[in-house]
């Protein structure tokens, strides 16, 4: 069958890329540098997820025929590149830039071998624009005549698989083990390959994929974000996401932020994302966050309110696109400001480092400068102007 170099060795990179390829028959060649988790790939060959359901025992899926190698071996990892069948990514945008030298050495040295096939590389990091952030960054990295578009296929994803933050007590066990959900679809964009699909049973290619990016950032994670916020805002003790929505009210104003959300998504995608499609969807969702075997945490969740707050992000992202369309957001909104007064804490009763800062650095300058400073919100744009407004009610 080949074999497939996944970029990045976390949580989707392994529970979900990896699993996916491996168990269609592909061997993974998983590329991160984290050296610990390379050498037990390394000696295992080989790792364990525990699916987690309501009322059912775990179900433990073996992954197997998988190895890894050092991300910091550049050589390595351009050898791998050059003769894989697919690439694929999930390592997060920060750590991104430094993947492009050694896959950009990969595409060279590919480029040179005679009757060469193009290579089609699946950028599963759950970022806006990923194939035009992807070919900025790869284009310069090679040497002039070998044109990107004609030897690379950049292949935009839409993951909403959830893999919580693992208990340390878990971990010391069995550092390569996993947790979660049973949710598997891998929607991708179906225009943009290159060569042939690959052949995973679970794939679902789409034409639209930018209306699949936006599903998954103002519906899931949106509605994912806004269980955590409203959820501390309630109660600030409360640990898990499935807790979140017993309590009173949350659930509604979750569903309102979601459906506001939908709404705006149907009139900016009308042929790709039907009001009723997306109804369905935020139930489905709302199930899956209702996951109390999973155990995903509001800390989680809730995290990094610097990301989670910029403008083109879940949140404040929502509200554009919402003003845009002149529908209402009320309740998105309601979100931001709930967002603001997150503070939930890791295992140990840590803020997020970067969640420490935003308290230290943005939270004296109110409101109004978190939405000027952080969330990139001009009062000289009609639209901005319009959002700026709601939150401030």
């Amino acid at each position: 069958m080949g074999y497939v170099v996944q970029f990045g060795a976390g949580k989707i990179g392994r529970s979900f890329i990896g699993q996916l390829f491996a168990q269609s028959g592909y061997e993974v060649v998983f590329v991160d540098v984290e050296l610990s988790i390379v050498r037990a790939l390394n000696e295992h060959k080989g790792y364990n997820i525990a699916i987690k359901r309501n009322d059912h025992d775990d179900e433990i899926i073996a992954v197997r025929n998988v190895r890894a190698i050092d991300g910091a071996d550049t050589e390595a990892v351009a050898r791998a590149v050059a003769d894989a069948d697919y690439i694929a990514t999930s390592v997060g945008l920060g750590a991104l830039p430094s993947i492009f030298p050694a896959l950009a050495a990969g595409i060279v040295r590919r480029a040179s071998a005679p009757r060469h096939r193009p290579l089609d590389i699946i950028i599963a990091e759950n970022i806006r624009d990923g194939a035009r952030f992807f070919a900025a960054s790869l284009a310069p990295l090679l040497p002039p005549g070998l044109s990107l578009s004609n030897e690379v296929g950049l292949v935009e994803t839409s993951i909403g698989k959830m893999v919580p933050l693992m208990p340390k007590q878990d971990l010391s066990r069995d550092p390569l083990l996993l947790y979660a959900e049973e949710y598997n679809e891998l929607i991708v964009d179906a225009l943009a390959f290159k060569g042939p699909l690959p052949s995973i049973p679970s794939l679902r290619p789409v034409g639209n994929i930018r209306a699949y990016v936006d599903r998954k950032l103002f519906v899931h994670n949106l509605g994912h974000a806004a269980t955590a916020y409203f959820g501390f805002l309630e109660s600030p003790h409360t640990a898990f996401i499935w807790q979140a929505l017993t309590l009173p009210g949350v659930l509604d104003r979750v569903r309102a932020s979601m459906r506001e959300s939908a709404a705006a998504l149907a009139l900016e995608y009308p042929r790709d994302l039907s009001q009723d499609a997306l109804e369905a969807h935020i139930e489905d969702l709302l199930r899956r966050f209702s996951n109390r075997a999973l155990g995903d945490t509001l800390y989680r969740v809730g995290r990094d309110l610097y990301r989670k707050l910029a403008r083109d992000d879940r949140l404040i992202g929502a509200a554009l696109l919402a003003a845009r369309h002149d529908a209402p957001f009320d309740h998105i909104a309601a979100t931001v400001r709930a967002a603001i007064h997150f503070r939930g804490t890791d295992e140990e009763g840590h803020l997020f480092p970067n969640d420490a800062a935003f308290v230290a650095t943005e939270v004296p300058k109110g409101l109004e400068g978190i939405l000027r400073d952080v969330c990139g919100l001009r009062a000289s744009d009609p639209i901005d102007r319009k959002v700026i407004a709601q939150i401030l009610r």
